[in-house]
């Protein structure tokens, strides 16, 4: 409802039975005499708002153009129904449910910009008034992306003031309760059939929900002297942990569970990954400052930190890298400086290099691959127990953890290994997705992409090591993007305990008996052999590996790096080499052990055994350990073998000096005026017409060569259109 004078309007909100009526009105289908097409709500979705005959400006080879259609926004997202001719909406709609090319979710969307008469731009919000003319809308959106709408002259003026308000609104009046509304009203899109579950399967990702997952892994890695414990299967020693944790098998549960309350948030050091070459990785929090180490058992605190080896290596992940608050103002800065990119400005310009350099995204970048790269080489070089610590445990040791195992083992480096390795290293190991993504909009003061920072550590690595990975980057772009869709159980939750209480009213997948304890009601075998009626009945919500409801199999198929290797793949890491020197648990080994800390990229001896006392992290000793070559020497090693980075006993080494740390330009520039066209991942209609192009190129030149002996006398005007073509195009 509009109200104000002819030169200005404010937008009210509607009375409840006005909102029932708007819902009938714009539900179904849509009149094409009209000018527009159909769209379809999905369920628990309504339409707030439309508006036809508007533009969107789309990137295009020949530069910026536009296309007519309708602009919907509902109670979930923004949606454009482009009219073109030939467009078959109905197929698109059925494909791609969640991350059409024309749809941004609410919860993406970071501001609305109304253009009024004379290019006055404005920032709308919920009580926003409008003065003047409103004739453009521009959309800026979290994941880089920026929509841009022109409406017609065949608008209403009255209709661009509703959907552009609308839209401001109803992204600002997002919340917690909002969500679960809608999540709970669409639970009927995400029932699993037979057909998803046979999906699930052939993904192959380990959620590490169950037991077996863990068991599977631990025999994977071939780690001795380790077990899988169950401590902590009904939470009640650590809320933010996983149900089940791998320690070293010479202890027992009933002394494991005296070591919760002396770590942060109970978050006890735990295995990460295991090295063939006897290496231990874990992690875990800080010790609770009144921690007396007098009064504790000693004995199970070293079993349990140190894992029997005789070199155990502290890495304080807080000493070299960024805080979440930093990483949050430095993807601020870098989202605001892309989505300012003009194509007139050239990537080389000195002035826009010196602000991307000021928002400090590129160093954190560097920072973290560096601390990762130091740990994975000690990992690598020597027997010994590396342990990441962090005040919590639930942000930087996450994203340490996940780049050294993609460096080191290249079973990490495959879209199963992959996806398995976020659930185990984020999902499950308590990474607060819910106050670092922000959905609701309620936690501004703890937002932090700091999985947006991994992702583009490996996409690093990606660009370095091109065939030693086998997804590509159009699917690191698909989880980027997927983490702005707040409708995926897999982003929404802080630990595997909040997430299990959010389906509390879901059928159990497990039971428990006094004497058997838990067990999996439906397991792998189950589902295979058809019992899978008790899973067919859940209604949560699905897992961001059920790619296919987000992306067709067109665009699926660009996620597979066709110069990729599997060799490796199908190669047990852990098992193809000789192990040898391996530290097994040996009781005799406790209190023999030298203690180092890791920092600045050497190792300095601990005067102090576990100086835990002052509760900020260890404290550098004053001697010096002489055998570790220091991080500037391994730079300088590599750039006299090769300017392209090598590989050293299967661990991507990356280069980290001068221009090899690169923007993610796909990602971040593909928002911009001119840039899109370079930056964005080609659709399945682009491919095809690119190569009926090339098909039609190449049949001209064969005629010619047919037509004419000597290959000199070739088409020249074919062969100049082939050049042009790819000469305009993008690479």
């Amino acid at each position: 409802m509009l109200s104000g004078s002819k030169s200005s309007f404010k937008i009210k909100q509607l009375a409840p039975e006005l909102q029932v009526n708007m819902r009938a009105k714009f539900a179904g289908t849509y009149d094409e005499k009209n000018g527009t097409l159909g769209f379809k709500c999905l369920p628990g979705e309504y339409i707030k708002q439309a508006a036809t005959h508007v533009k969107k400006y789309v990137p295009s080879r020949c530069g910026k153009t536009f296309i007519w259609g309708s602009l919907f926004c509902t109670n979930f997202r923004i949606s454009f129904v482009p009219q073109v001719k030939g467009h078959n909406t109905e197929k698109t709609s059925n494909q791609i449910i969640l991350n059409r090319e024309h749809d941004v979710v609410l919860a993406c969307i970071d501001r609305v910009v109304g253009v009024t008469g004379q290019s006055r731009s404005k920032v709308l919000t919920a009580n926003s008034i409008v003065r003047g003319l409103l004739e453009e809308l521009v959309i800026y959106c979290k994941d880089f992306r920026e929509l841009h709408f022109q409406f017609g002259y065949r608008t209403p003026q009255s209709e661009c003031i509703q959907i552009s308000t609308t839209i401001a609104q109803s992204y600002q009046e997002l919340s917690t309760d909002h969500l679960l509304t809608i999540q709970r009203d669409s639970t009927t899109l995400w029932r699993f059939d037979h057909d998803s579950l046979i999906r699930k399967d052939v993904f192959g990702t380990q959620m590490f929900e169950a037991l077996q997952d863990w068991e599977d892994e631990l025999m994977r890695m071939g780690a001795l002297g380790w077990r899988v414990s169950p401590v902590n299967e009904r939470f009640d020693m650590s809320t933010s942990l996983p149900k089940y944790n791998v320690v070293p098998s010479a202890l027992l549960d009933t002394d494991l569970q005296k070591m919760f309350t002396l770590f942060n948030e109970r978050r006890i050091p735990r295995l990460c990954w295991h090295h063939p070459r006897g290496s231990d990785f874990l992690r875990m929090a800080y010790f609770q400052t009144n921690t007396d180490p007098e009064k504790e058992d000693m004995r199970i605190v070293e079993m349990l930190m140190l894992a029997c080896h005789s070199q155990c290596v502290l890495v304080d992940v807080t000493d070299d890298l960024p805080n979440p608050s930093e990483i949050q103002t430095a993807h601020v800065k870098l989202r605001n400086l892309c989505m300012a990119f003009e194509s007139s400005v050239a990537e080389s310009d000195e002035k826009w290099l010196s602000t991307l350099e000021n928002t400090h995204w590129l160093e954190y970048v560097r920072l973290c691959l560096k601390k990762s790269w130091e740990v994975a080489s000690l990992l690598a070089e020597r027997c010994l127990c590396a342990v990441l610590q962090e005040p919590e445990d639930r942000d930087l040791n996450c994203l340490v953890a996940s780049v050294v195992q993609v460096m080191s083992e290249p079973h990490f480096r495959t879209i199963r290994g992959f996806q398995s390795l976020i659930q185990k290293e984020w999902v499950v190991a308590g990474h607060q997705f819910r106050q670092r993504l922000n959905f609701a909009r309620d936690k501004d003061k703890e937002e932090s992409p700091v999985f947006l920072l991994f992702l583009d550590c490996v996409w690093q690595l990606l660009q370095q090591y091109p065939t030693s990975f086998e997804f590509t980057e159009a699917y690191l772009l698909a989880v980027h993007d997927s983490t702005h869709i707040p409708f995926f159980s897999t982003f929404l939750s802080n630990s595997q305990r909040e997430r299990q209480k959010t389906n509390q009213h879901l059928p159990s997948e497990q039971s428990y008996t006094p004497v058997n304890g838990w067990s999996n009601l439906s397991s792998r075998d189950n589902l295979l052999s058809g019992n899978y009626l008790l899973s067919k009945e859940k209604t949560s919500l699905p897992v961001v590996w059920e790619w296919s409801l987000q992306y067709d199999s067109h665009y699926q198929a660009l996620f597979t790096n066709p110069y990729y290797s599997d060799s490796t793949a199908n190669t047990v890491l852990n098992g193809s080499i000789d192990i040898q020197g391996t530290v097994k648990s040996d009781p005799g080994c406790i209190g023999s052990c030298s203690v180092y800390l890791l920092s600045k990229g050497s190792l300095s001896l601990q005067t102090q055994y576990l100086p835990w006392k002052t509760g900020s992290g260890p404290k550098k000793g004053s001697r010096r350990a002489h055998s570790v070559e220091s991080l500037s020497e391994l730079e300088r090693s590599l750039r006299k073998k090769s300017v392209v980075p090598v590989s050293t006993d299967g661990i991507l080494l990356p280069l980290l000096v001068g221009p090899f740390i690169r923007l993610w330009k796909r990602c971040y520039l593909r928002g911009s005026q001119g840039a899109e066209v370079v930056a964005s991942v080609p659709d399945s209609e682009f491919l095809t017409e690119e190569m009926m192009f090339l098909q039609t190129c190449l049949k001209e030149l064969q005629l010619s060569l047919d037509s004419y002996s000597d290959k000199k006398h070739a088409s020249t005007e074919t062969y100049s259109a082939f050049r042009s073509h790819f000469r305009s195009g993008p690479p």
